[in-house]
């Protein structure tokens, strides 16, 4: 089923909306969940609160990309879930490990200030711009990693890669995105 279609059917207060949206994008909404939660319980969880939340934001919102937009729905509800379960055992873990990988390359004033729309908006556009110019192998191995959540040895295993290969071209990764973020000027 076409996806304006679907959103059709949230704005009509139509509950299939649900139903077809689950048939249609839940298997990839678990993988996220799972990815960061490391549990099926859990990531059906999260995957049943995506539809609520989507229920509850559609309408007024008419997302554009649909796929996209349940996406990171599913993530940042993983994400926080997560927070919530491992607030007592900080340290341990594939989440924690991203965010450190990540706040390499990343200043504080970009965490500190993205409220701002116009802010968000330029940032979209330096991360598009970085990921258009990545390999496509790079690119998977960037997202499946840093939205994915994705161990390395997960990545390694997905596309037959040899660990170190995944290791260096993550580095290399944020390495250019910190330099374009330089360029921009984010740094300094």
């Amino acid at each position: 089923m076409e996806d304006q279609i679907i959103i059709d059917m949230y704005f009509a207060r139509d509950e299939q909306a649900i139903v077809c949206t689950r048939d249609k994008y839940g298997r990839l909404l678990r993988s996220i969940a799972y990815g960061i939660l490391k549990s099926h319980e859990d990531s059906e969880e999260c995957e049943n609160d995506t539809y609520l939340k989507t229920w509850n934001i559609i309408p007024p919102t008419r997302p554009s990309a649909f796929q996209a937009f349940l996406a990171k729905i599913t993530r940042n509800l993983s994400l926080d879930r997560y927070d919530s379960l491992h607030a007592a055992k900080r340290g341990g873990g594939e989440v924690p490990l991203m965010i450190d990988e990540l706040e390499e390359c990343i200043p504080d004033q970009i965490t500190a200030s993205t409220d701002d729309e116009s802010d968000n908006t330029e940032l979209k556009r330096i991360l598009d711009k970085f990921l258009e110019e990545l390999s496509a192998d790079s690119r998977k191995m960037f997202m499946r990693r840093y939205f994915f959540g994705d161990s390395v040895n997960e990545i390694a295993d997905m596309y037959g890669f040899g660990k170190s290969k995944v290791k260096m071209s993550l580095s290399r990764s944020r390495d250019s995105l910190r330099d374009l973020l330089v360029k921009e000027g984010y740094y300094g």
